[in-house]
């Protein structure tokens, strides 16, 4: 419980008093703490939130994910005054390139079209071509000509998934990765599905295990129809119309609850009980109700970097379905 509140009632209502004075708008990640996510105004993925953000008529955005996620919104609402609750709230994910690697790797491959994942930095967006989600990622990188090399970045697994499913032999990988869904190994998903062999299973493209999902099922071990390669936003659409029992789920920890209150009436189980993100979990009930109070940690992104990095955010959703996130 936040010091200085007697119940959970309590901090919420003065979480939402003081959102309506200050004219915010409070946005949760999936991944955040159940209390934050049940108090948000909108809960989503990082780009789904930022596209809110842009459309919310609020003068101020509250955003409780990590540092890009809240540097996206201010890119695409450089009007509005964003907030973090805590700016040391990074991403391993998207710290795995900086804008200056991102160039060197450009000048190894003059011509190719750098195509980058939203979980990156504004610097890093700033020197792509297209950004993708991990929804849309395939089409995205379909869309461009089937000659031109692409550099996709910066997660390893999700250039994996998108290769296979294009067949495209001139995209090159960052060998980045997010160190929680990494984490999510190929043994961790054979032991919940030997557990739970009836289970549906969703797997996020992120993770380390979805290799071992696809040839799972390609050899067997789990039924083709019951495995999902989804992103956190198609999880949450494959949840509500599903009538499973039981569904082993490999992602971050925190994406259990909205799944859970999309359905209540299946047994949603972590493949990893400890994938937990220390970035997201930094976003505390305390810090949250501070940052409304003191309206801190602001969020800048110079111009001339925001007005670069929102043209390849807007050559994404030109190419048509803008996909539901990361």
């Amino acid at each position: 419980m936040p010091p200085g509140f007697a119940d959970w009632t309590s901090w919420q209502r003065e979480v939402h008093d003081l959102a309506r004075r200050k004219d915010a708008v409070v946005l949760a990640h999936n991944y955040q703490l159940p209390q934050i996510q049940d108090v948000a105004d909108h809960v989503g993925d990082s780009l789904a939130l930022s596209r809110l953000a842009a459309s919310a008529e609020a003068s101020m955005i509250i955003f409780a994910g990590v540092h890009f996620m809240a540097e996206t919104a201010k890119i695409l609402s450089p009007e509005k005054k964003v907030i973090i609750p805590d700016a040391r709230a990074g991403c391993s994910l998207a710290d795995t390139i900086t804008a200056d690697q991102l160039r060197a790797w450009k000048a190894e491959h003059p011509g190719a079209a750098v195509v980058a994942y939203v979980n990156t930095t504004a610097e890093v967006k700033a020197e792509s071509d297209i950004c993708c989600t991990s929804s849309n990622a395939v089409e995205v990188v379909e869309s461009l000509p089937a000659d031109r090399e692409v550099l996709f970045l910066p997660d390893m697994f999700l250039a994996a998934h998108v290769k296979r499913k294009t067949g495209r032999t001139n995209l090159h990988s960052w060998l980045g990765e997010c160190h929680v869904h990494a984490g999510i190994s190929p043994q961790d998903l054979e032991a919940a599905v030997r557990a739970e062999p009836d289970a549906e299973l969703y797997v996020h493209p992120e993770c380390g295990c979805s290799t071992s999902a696809l040839w799972m099922t390609s050899v067997g071990d789990i039924p083709a129809e019951r495995t999902h390669i989804l992103s956190t936003g198609a999880m949450l659409d494959e949840a509500r119309r599903s009538s499973a029992g039981k569904v082993l789920v490999a992602t971050e920890i925190g994406m259990l609850h909205q799944l859970r209150r999309a359905n209540a009436g299946i047994d949603f189980q972590p493949v990893n009980p400890q994938a937990s993100c220390r970035y997201m979990k930094m976003i505390t009930p305390e810090k949250l109700i501070n940052s409304l109070r003191n309206e801190t940690d602001e969020v800048h992104v110079p111009a001339e970097i925001a007005a670069a990095a929102r043209q390849a955010v807007e050559r994404m959703v030109a190419i048509g379905r803008p996909g539901s996130g990361e």
